[in-house]
């Protein structure tokens, strides 16, 4: 079934006046399955699946994701808020403005909206930003290969100064069959 709306929103692949640029999320295009592991303040562990979905947009000037958790099937039945699921989207827009990405988080399940800039360093990517609570977050691609990559989420009370993994994802490459 074709829809189109998603033949409106998707892209083939970077637009022509952006194309350099765009690798740096580009590289995530396709299918991930997450090992997920969130830490609470008290140092408890949840551990759960989740799938992540990157694509092309907006005529390819832009990098869409849908991230979930856990995964969809049975385990997403009943009050998702109360199980701390999470089915959101992030819009990825390069900037030849700033040289770096600007980054719209929304998960409408959590009620969670996240404004961010995005850069490479080195070889991760670091993406920073301010919750609603006034907390410092950093999002951070971390060991990154053509199948996988660590992905990090942290916050800091304290400008920076100190930081708090809250979540980290292990993602791996779903085959191209899957």
């Amino acid at each position: 079934m074709t829809s189109p709306f998603l033949d409106a929103l998707g892209a083939n692949g970077p637009s022509a006046d952006r194309a350099g640029k765009m690798d740096l999320y580009g590289r995530f295009v396709g299918s991930w399955d997450l090992d997920v592991r969130q830490f609470s303040e008290d140092g408890r562990e949840r551990r759960r699946a989740g799938e992540w979905h990157f694509g092309w947009a907006l005529e390819g000037r832009a990098i869409q994701d849908v991230w979930i958790v856990p995964p969809r099937g049975e385990l997403r039945h009943g009050d998702a808020a109360a199980k701390f699921n999470s089915y959101g989207t992030t819009l990825r827009v390069y900037d030849p403005d700033i040289d770096a990405w600007r980054i719209q988080w929304t998960d409408p399940v959590t009620r969670t909206f996240l404004q961010m800039i995005g850069r490479a360093e080195g070889t991760d990517i670091v993406q920073l930003g301010t919750r609603p609570d006034g907390q410092l977050a950093r999002w951070s691609f971390r060991d990154i290969t053509d199948d996988s990559f660590l992905w990090q989420g942290e916050v800091s009370a304290d400008d920076g100064e100190s930081w708090r993994i809250n979540t980290e994802f292990t993602a791996r490459r779903r085959s191209q069959s899957d």
